[in-house]
């Protein structure tokens, strides 16, 4: 798990070092143990390493093999690299490390553009090909790491986050209308290739870009994901149990590739309480479980503990448990927006800002529960939208997800920005993309592909990383949602959602933690908000920066201080906060950029 940055000119000139040494300065914190830099005429690379396979400084990066011509900077982890290995030597190369970072280099000069179809993990990587004169680049399947561009005529400048390219200077910070009626009404949402800034773009996930030395460039898709039923019918103890294979073989890859300690994020709900579960019945000892909880409002319950706790007293693990007073999440709530790549309004980014810190002092690598809910139909939503059969299947996904429709958004920002509605456009092509046998499979392709990318598992990479964390996602295994995306989607909506998880984790946990209702990474008073918080998003948005920007129309403003709880999205998010957290992440990342 790393930063990784570099720049390759189109104009004659050489890279521009300083600005690769100020991206690589600006992504210290994601690798706190190594710093590297390598340059090759028009070619820049910067690294900053967080050392968790190979310590030794044999794997320090940029990774130059010189006899086969190839420079690489890479983010990541490779679950499959001893088999790789085994077979790239096997092929007649040979190793100087004992890491999964040579393997890719290895891997891209035996199959080219083909390599990343042939990696198991999650992965943003840059190969330099000096004899071709040639940038590659690359991204997981589900965008676990993240990969960001800036591209003009001269160059192109890449980075793990936005920060980095701004301080590499010369990006356009021109607010993207696109992007920002994604942003307002998917939740949070920017799918790739936009973001939120005009200058800066994204790689999405599971595609790769073939970058000349002229600037031209071939964008090429290396995976999909298959929602249909495979032709013989399987019974629902079988898909059970094929899902129970998968997932044991995710969670126990993700636990022994790594030559540290790993550790499990356990909020207590049913998801991460399973992860510890197969650890333990893979025969892993010593786990290392890591909870944290907040104040309680009176609508909610700001932890999870008292589930939490029966996980930890079922297997013994070595358990931390962190209660985080409101006055804390205040102060602390500014550097959570600091981490962002992007605004995010999931209300838990700040919760696994600070979970982050207390884990990093203990421990650099985790599993987490991320992606379950998206892949196994966990949510609330998912059922609505099932037996809402009224229209197309664009205004089945609208009614019971957008957190603003058309009409309001028009009404929210000024009018400068207004324009079409994007948004449904995107989704309606993406709903009636084939390979998907029902609206709901189509449904949950989308979460399992885009939606959650951007969403939380952008959220739990930034988090974890601003300490030098690395967060392991099972449930995002491309094996395990292969086999949970061909799964009748009725089977995965029984029992309230999540059945076979709710199968398979019988007898291994307890039936209250099964059995439960189905919670939320509890951060109250990003939801209900009042008090002290109240008076924090008034300030953001009422400061001269906000009202001289003009992106928010002020009596759409104004009618959400007035009456902060009214303002819920159709997902239980709070509105006033989206303004409030988008404002705040220009205010602290982007105003005075160059």
């Amino acid at each position: 798990m790393c930063g990784i940055c570099g720049e390759l000119r189109f104009d004659g000139a050489p890279a521009d070092l300083a600005a690769v040494q100020r991206m690589t300065t600006r992504l210290e914190r994601r690798g706190p143990d190594h710093g590297g830099a390598y340059a090759d005429g028009a070619l820049g690379f910067g690294h900053r390493r967080l050392a968790i396979i190979d310590l030794s400084e044999k794997s320090n990066q940029p990774m130059v093999d010189a006899g086969l011509g190839l420079a690489l900077v890479f983010n990541g982890t490779v679950y499959n690299y001893r088999e790789l290995r085994a077979e790239l030597a096997a092929r007649g190369h040979r190793f100087f490390s004992d890491g999964d970072s040579e393997v890719i280099l290895k891997a891209y000069r035996e199959w080219g553009e083909r390599c990343p179809e042939r990696l198991h993990g999650m992965f943003a990587f840059a190969v330099w090909d000096m004899r071709a004169r040639t940038l590659f680049l690359a991204r997981d399947r589900f965008g676990v790491k993240p990969l960001y561009y800036a591209q003009d005529g001269a160059r192109l400048r890449f980075a793990s986050n936005t920060q980095a390219l701004l301080a590499g200077g010369g990006v356009d910070t021109d607010i993207d209308p696109v992007a920002l009626h994604f942003q307002f009404t998917l939740h949070g949402v920017v799918p790739a290739p936009w973001t939120v800034l005009a200058g800066v773009r994204k790689l999405a996930p599971a595609h790769s870009l073939l970058v000349r030395a002229d600037g031209s460039a071939t964008l090429r898709r290396y995976w999909s994901l298959d929602a249909t039923r495979p032709a013989a019918p399987k019974r629902d103890a079988e898909w059970v149990e094929e899902i129970h294979v998968a997932l044991r073989e995710a969670v126990r890859r993700r636990s022994e590739v790594a030559d540290v300690p790993v550790g499990v994020l356990l909020s207590g709900g049913l998801d991460s309480s399973l992860l510890v579960a197969l650890l333990a019945e893979a025969g892993v000892r010593d786990l290392r479980t890591f909870s944290v909880g907040f104040e309680d409002q009176p609508e909610e319950k700001g932890n999870e503990f008292e589930y939490s706790d029966r996980v930890v007293a079922r297997y013994g693990t070595r358990h931390h448990r962190f209660l985080v007073p409101n006055s804390e999440v205040l102060r602390r709530l500014p550097e959570a927006i600091d981490a962002m790549a992007e605004p995010m309004f999931g209300q838990d980014a700040v919760a696994f800002y600070l979970l982050s810190e207390q884990v990093a002092r203990e421990i650099k690598v985790v599993q987490s529960g991320q992606g379950a809910d998206e892949v196994f139909g966990g949510y609330f939503w998912y059922p609505r939208m099932l037996a809402d059969g009224a229209g197309t299947p664009l205004e089945r996904f609208r009614r019971h997800y957008f957190d603003r429709d058309d009409e309001e958004y028009q009404r929210m920002v000024g009018p400068a920005l207004r324009g079409p509605d994007h948004t449904s456009r995107y989704v309606a092509e993406r709903l009636a993309e084939p390979g998907a046998d029902t609206f709901l499979d189509a449904v949950l392709r989308l979460d399992a592909t885009t939606l959650i990318v951007d969403d939380p598992v952008k959220r739990v990479d930034n988090m974890t990383m601003a300490f030098g964390l690395e967060a392991r996602v099972p449930f995002l295994d491309h094996h395990v949602v292969e086999t949970a995306a061909r799964c009748p989607p009725e089977l995965k909506l029984r029992d309230e959602g999540k059945y076979p998880l709710k199968a398979l984790a019988r007898g291994l946990l307890p039936d209250a933690v099964i059995d439960r209702p189905k919670g939320y990474f509890p951060m109250p008073a990003l939801k209900y908000v009042r008090g002290e918080f109240l008076d924090f998003m008034r300030s953001t948005l009422d400061a001269a920066a906000c009202r001289g920007r003009g992106l928010f129309e002020r009596r759409y403003v104004e009618s959400l201080l007035a009456a902060p709880d009214m303002h819920l999205t159709r997902i239980r998010g709070s509105k006033l906060w989206h303004l409030a957290a988008f404002e705040l992440w220009l205010q602290r990342n982007v105003d005075g950029a160059s």
